[in-house]
């Protein structure tokens, strides 16, 4: 075995489970689940069936990962957020068939006790704040906070907030990294 798993944990049949994962305390890898290498998941997580996360993936407490949900390398998903993956759920009705997707794109992050409603995915890099609920697409780099989520700015690869001039140029005060701001969509030069 290659990734370390807290004796509490529990891994269903058929889970692909990388290299140097490490899954902790009364944790659920539910069947056939693809867990990439580094990802570090942390207590009371649960991951449903089916779920694929890619790699350096970063689960913070008391997380549930629904079916239809794909997170991509470098993501990180703060304590106690929520996904869901159906749009209007109702105990006595069976809406497996319905479960819609969400792609968390690569080195996004969401924030503690965030909602994404299902349907709709967030971009690279892009920065959920904490308590928020996403309710609509989030675009590359943006900073979404509030209920519903509204973007208030954009973010750098290094999770600093951008600033940008006249031009569309900004800099990020961390990185030194150049980005330009062209019809309401940054690239990173």
């Amino acid at each position: 075995m290659s990734y370390f798993a807290h004796e509490t944990a529990v891994i269903d049949e058929g889970c692909q489970i990388g290299e140097d994962v490490k899954i902790w305390h009364f944790s659920h890898i539910m069947p056939n689940c693809v867990i990439g290498d580094r990802c570090n998941i942390g207590q009371n997580v649960v991951i449903s069936p089916e779920v694929i996360l890619g790699k350096n993936v970063k689960i913070q407490n008391n997380v549930s990962i629904y079916t239809g949900v794909i997170c991509e390398d470098d993501v990180f998903l703060g304590p106690s957020m929520v996904f869901t993956n159906v749009i209007n759920p109702r105990s006595a009705i069976n809406r497996k068939a319905e479960y819609a997707k969400t792609i968390v794109r690569k080195g996004a992050s969401i924030g503690a006790n965030a909602t994404i409603v299902c349907g709709h995915d967030i971009g690279t890099f892009a920065f959920v704040g904490a308590g928020a609920v996403v309710t609509k697409t989030v675009p590359d780099y943006a900073l979404v906070v509030g209920n519903p989520a509204r973007q208030i700015g954009w973010m750098s690869e290094y999770g600093e907030r951008l600033e940008f001039d006249v031009n569309g140029d900004a800099t990020c005060p961390s990185s030194g990294e150049k980005y330009k701001l062209e019809n309401q969509k940054v690239i990173k030069l």
